[in-house]
């Protein structure tokens, strides 16, 4: 007759063992091995000179310092004799042994730090609308200028490219070949070529001494929302709706480089000649530095809230700005280390232009326009663009926008489907438009 197996609960199970295991190693709690005092101590140090050893040499110099001072400051007394000695019996049972000089008896009271000012801001005359052109049938989304400054060509939501003349306004030309809206244009500087591209997901060269396509560069899987030319190498990169930027060989056409790593929309792109070479901005909210050579990202910037629709590189400094929502960001280059926030265009910010005088100019989805100083982040200006007879308040709206070649005109493009030049007013003086400038603490957030 075999024995019933009694069923325990887990609880029981695991409790059993538990006091088995107790049991088992109860006898050996009494025969540890005595702790070594010294061996302690040596661990001791070892740790705190690993841990924190660049502040404590620190903290010694700085000591050393104000004891030579105070030393030159007033002869040697007997009380400093003892002080001196004192500290030397009472650094036999510190962790670490003190090389420093023996400290004294004087007070260290820190100077309060004075708080930072924001430096006056440069005098910028206002700008005032000089020239309102019609032309386009849809949305106008991207605008370039010549090297040469002679015309500039715009790209609209009728799948036309028109070239206008800069001086007079009048209409040159008209390129028809993209199959839907045109979001992105560059004027090479080193050949007679115009690059468009487009929600159709094509990238065309033009040559503009036959007004022709001579080439197509094909590899996007969605739209393409912008472009941009290398300014000293025969390179192409190109951006959109795929999250990727693609470098093309700008003659053989092959896609040297696809710049993978964001998760959404690319909306925005620079380029410039030193490090980093490609600046590029997503709807993911994020800004990539991607080393050109390797086709790899160097640096994430994660500081906006929002999607980055708008990147421009001044064009002296070694700085770039970043346009979002919830902030315009000013960055240093190589690096892209922070430098301060220009805050208070509150709207979908589009565009942004900056021209060698230092004056940023960005624009909104409202139709807002806000001038600033580039240096000291001092909002000088703020317009509101008029929409054209005939349209609706709703389509004020700031696709695109750029400076001329000499920076003295200013050209947007806008959802009334109207161009419109600005000009700095010529009558303005400091006297008859001063800045409005309070000495206040200077507040930048860093995030």
């Amino acid at each position: 007759m075999t024995d019933e197996v009694i069923k325990h609960s887990v609880h029981t199970l695991v409790f059993r063992s538990l006091k088995r295991s107790h049991d088992m190693f109860l006898a050996n709690q009494g025969m540890l091995p005595p702790i070594d005092e010294k061996a302690e101590k040596i661990l001791r140090a070892t740790k705190t000179r690993d841990s924190y050893g660049l502040v404590m040499s620190a903290v010694q110099k700085a000591q050393a310092i104000k004891q030579q001072e105070a030393s030159l400051s007033r002869p040697e007394t007997p009380h400093d004799t003892e002080i001196a000695e004192s500290a030397a019996i009472a650094s036999d049972g510190a962790m670490l042994p003190y090389s420093g000089p023996a400290p004294t008896n004087t007070a260290i009271t820190p100077l309060p730090r004075k708080a930072p000012v924001m430096p006056r801001p440069k005098w910028h005359a206002p700008w005032k609308l000089f020239r309102v052109i019609s032309g386009h049938l849809g949305w106008v989304r991207c605008v370039a200028v010549e090297p040469g400054n002679e015309w500039f060509a715009t790209g609209a939501a009728d799948r036309v490219i028109k070239i206008w003349d800069l001086a007079t306004g009048k209409l040159k030309v008209s390129l028809t070949g993209h199959v839907s809206t045109v979001r992105g244009l560059e004027v090479s500087a080193r050949h007679p070529y115009l690059f468009s591209c487009g929600e159709d997901r094509q990238v065309k060269c033009w040559d503009l001494e036959y007004n022709k396509v001579i080439r197509h560069y094909h590899g996007h899987l969605s739209a393409v929302y912008t472009l941009a030319l290398h300014p000293t190498i025969d390179v192409l990169v190109t951006a959109g709706r795929d999250a990727t930027a693609r470098v093309w060989d700008m003659r053989t056409k092959a896609n040297v480089h696809t710049l993978a790593g964001h998760t959404d929309t690319v909306a925005s792109l620079a380029c410039q000649s030193a490090e980093p070479q490609i600046i590029t901005g997503s709807h993911d909210s994020t800004i990539r530095l991607w080393d050109l050579a390797a086709g790899k990202s160097m640096c994430t910037l994660t500081n906006h809230k929002k999607s980055v629709r708008s990147i421009v590189i001044h064009p002296t400094l070694y700085t770039f700005a970043s346009a979002s929502p919830d902030n315009i960001k000013q960055w240093k280059c190589p690096e892209g280390k922070f430098i301060q926030n220009l805050s208070g265009h509150n709207s979908i910010v589009n565009c942004m232009a900056v021209n060698p005088e230092g004056v940023l100019v960005s624009g909104g989805d409202n139709g807002t326009m806000y001038f600033w100083d580039w240096r000291t982040g001092y909002n000088f200006q703020r317009l509101q663009a008029a929409v054209q007879p005939g349209s609706m308040d709703s389509e004020a709206g700031i696709f695109a926008m750029t400076f001329d070649q000499s920076g003295s005109r200013l050209i947007t493009t806008e959802a009334d489907k109207t161009i419109k030049i600005y000009k700095e007013d010529d009558t303005a003086s400091e006297e008859t438009h001063p800045i409005n400038w309070r000495p206040e603490i200077l507040k930048r957030r860093k995030f």
